[in-house]
């Protein structure tokens, strides 16, 4: 069975990301409160899928976001180019005290007993003062492009940023490409400007629009409003409830066919049990389960999605999709930072059941 999908075969750009650039600061497994020096890594749940397409899986893709004039935008812009992402950006400029500012995020990544940290300053976030009408969508669709992307951290930001998408997503259509969504549900971001019930209401109206959804079902539930099913699963990694919502999904938006997800048990700050899962217009398809010695857990499900994307834009099976995915996620876990450090030779040797043995 071939993709579901209607993919164009070609065009000026495989994927484009509509998301906010932030940085994110890391002390390693210090907490923050002793913290004395950190990494930044550049991030964003949108970008990351970008970034991840174009510098492991060799894509063209591009980003539309917010930028500053400041030296964190400068730093940020230095990153983007590094991984090859094009960007178009809607320019702010810093006043010098207050913003507007490239969001920071911070986290500690904690270790064995001890859970990782985040938490988040978006004062005065240049990204969430985006809106409709901030880029011009049909001279960047001009070229043709394959698929459009965004996510739910974004649709979160700010009153105007799910109307930008859901313009976006408009306008991608009209220009024939794919429209993929990760509901990336956080509590967080959403409960300063109207929690699960604002959420519900700003997601339901994006994913009208979507052809593939990624998402577990705690964020179809919270994010979609989604009742939970009866069904109780036996682990983090029984695919079941996540599989016995689709029925509903799509009676509700029978315009999605593709939803995915990573399934994850964690034992511990380093060591989880890894899987993952789609559903394909009625058929399901499981990666294989693998124990993770787990370095920087953040980025592992945007990992996911970009290998996931890759190889249906690919052309590859569903299965072998949902493979690449899995494999792209696990190996992302073991690098610093949000953004892979992966190359396409590990991912599919991976995928095809590789081994951690020496290569020499």
């Amino acid at each position: 069975m071939g993709s579901v999908l209607n993919i164009r075969p070609g065009g000026d750009l495989d994927l484009i990301s509509l998301g906010a650039l932030v940085h994110r600061l890391d002390p390693g497994i210090i907490p923050f409160r002793k913290a004395a020096e950190y990494q930044i890594h550049v991030s964003g749940g949108e970008y990351n899928v970008a970034a991840n397409l174009s510098d492991c899986f060799r894509m063209k893709t591009a980003i539309a976001t917010a930028m500053v004039e400041y030296p964190i935008g400068d730093l940020a812009g230095e990153r983007v180019r590094g991984m090859g992402v094009k960007p178009f950006y809607r320019m702010f400029k810093h006043n010098g005290v207050n913003g507007p500012n490239i969001a920071a995020v911070y986290s500690d990544r904690g270790h064995g007993i001890r859970a990782p940290v985040v938490f988040y300053n978006r004062s005065n976030e240049a990204a969430a003062q985006l809106r409709p009408g901030d880029f011009d969508w049909a001279a960047i669709f001009a070229g043709g492009t394959r698929w459009f992307h965004s996510g739910g951290i974004f649709a979160s930001l700010s009153a105007t940023t799910g109307e930008l998408i859901i313009e976006g997503m408009k306008a991608a259509r009209r220009g024939g490409a794919v429209v993929s969504f990760d509901l990336n549900f956080r509590e967080k971001l959403w409960s300063i400007w109207g929690g699960e019930k604002k959420a519900v209401n700003v997601i339901e109206r994006i994913v009208e629009n979507v052809d593939v959804l990624v998402g577990n079902e705690e964020d179809l539930q919270k994010g979609l409003g989604m009742p939970g099913p009866k069904a109780t699963a036996k682990s983090k990694l029984d695919p079941e409830v996540f599989l016995g919502m689709m029925e509903a999904l799509t009676a509700r938006h029978p315009n999605v066919s593709v939803v995915a997800t990573t399934l994850r048990e964690v034992h511990s700050s380093n060591r989880h049990s890894w899987s993952a899962v789609a559903w394909m217009n009625g058929q399901e398809w499981k990666a294989p389960t693998v124990e993770l010695d787990v370095l920087d857990r953040v980025g592992g499900g945007d990992g996911f999605a970009s290998g996931f994307f890759y190889g249906l834009l690919s052309g590859e099976t569903p299965g072998d999709a949902v493979k690449l995915g899995w494999a792209h996620g696990a190996l992302l876990t073991t690098f610093p930072g949000d953004t892979t450090m992966a190359t396409l030779e590990q991912v599919r040797s991976f995928a095809a059941g590789g081994s951690a043995r020496i290569q020499r």
